[in-house]
């Protein structure tokens, strides 16, 4: 990690001027989570913008997956933080409010990954299409492809407003579009695969199949925290009423022990005989507690 030198950051300083004049109060906590982490990183970036920015020969020719992280909280100088730092403060304190912190982390999380695949795909594209190989070595770097994704999140979510781009009243339905057009028309400079990406990975979220993808990753893991609580809870009630030192050994004939039964229905014969011996009434209390 190296320190940013040189001139004053005038759009840094802007940014925190902005951010004082909202409140640290009023920043919901992953909204100023994901500011903070920006700043710090523009301050102190983890590598050169080079090293990190995620382009089709970097990410999947050179399999440098770890720029798919890197790349979304990277900035290339303080107005571009700037820029895209109010963006997410606006949307952030109205989309963490809607969707909870806990989900709005984790759709960070997964947009910021998913947008850096998305890009790739888009510009590998370009290089068959066009039969242009340069698109491969465009190396994208920032968070707007994110706060594409979150626009249109915040659009779906607030239907019926109005946006003034370049002084056009343009309806929120189709504000995203306009904005992608308009910002590569006014600084051609800007990856338009990039916010092309966040288009589509929020539209993926909004009207396809994402959202659901999602939670099905998040019950997963729930099911398997859920087995994990039976199977230490097994492990206390061994270990409480007289079998300290227990350890877990296969058995011989794993069939046979068994009995043909489960992990979970093994898991729940046992506490349940344990309850049994040591007081029913109120063990069995304790253990519907853990099964929900």
């Amino acid at each position: 990690m190296q320190r940013r030198q040189g001139r004053v950051n005038a759009g840094l300083l802007l940014l925190l001027y902005q951010i004082s004049q909202v409140g640290l109060q009023n920043i919901p906590s992953v909204t100023l989570g994901v500011l903070a982490l920006n700043i710090f990183l523009f301050l102190n970036p983890v590598r050169p913008l080079s090293e990190v920015c995620i382009s089709v020969n970097e990410g999947f020719y050179r399999k440098n997956w770890q720029r798919l992280l890197l790349s979304p909280v990277h900035h290339a100088d303080d107005w571009h933080l700037y820029y895209n730092m109010i963006s997410m403060l606006w949307k952030g304190i109205m989309l963490e409010k809607k969707l909870k912190s806990i989900w709005f982390a984790y759709i960070i999380a997964v947009f910021s990954v998913l947008i850096g695949v998305v890009y790739m795909v888009l510009e590998f594209m370009l290089v068959k299409i066009l039969d242009d190989p340069s698109y491969e070595m465009h190396c994208a770097v920032g968070f707007s492809g994110v706060l594409f994704a979150l626009k249109v999140l915040n659009n779906h979510y607030n239907p019926g407003r109005v946006s003034s781009i370049l002084g056009l009243q343009i309806s929120s339905k189709y504000a995203c579009w306009v904005e992608l057009v308009a910002i590569h028309l006014i600084s051609p400079g800007t990856s338009f695969a990039g916010h092309l990406a966040g288009i589509l990975v929020g539209l993926m979220y909004t009207m396809g199949p994402l959202k659901k993808i999602m939670k099905a990753c998040t019950g997963i893991f729930t099911q398997d925290l859920h087995y994990s609580i039976y199977f230490l809870y097994f492990v206390f009630i061994l270990e409480y009423y007289g079998y300290p030192g227990y350890q877990y050994r296969t058995p011989r004939n794993y069939y046979d022990y068994t009995g043909g039964l489960t992990e979970e229905e093994q898991l729940e014969r046992a506490v349940l005989n344990s309850l049994n011996e040591r007081g029913r009434n109120f063990m069995h209390f304790i253990f519907c507690c853990v099964s929900d």
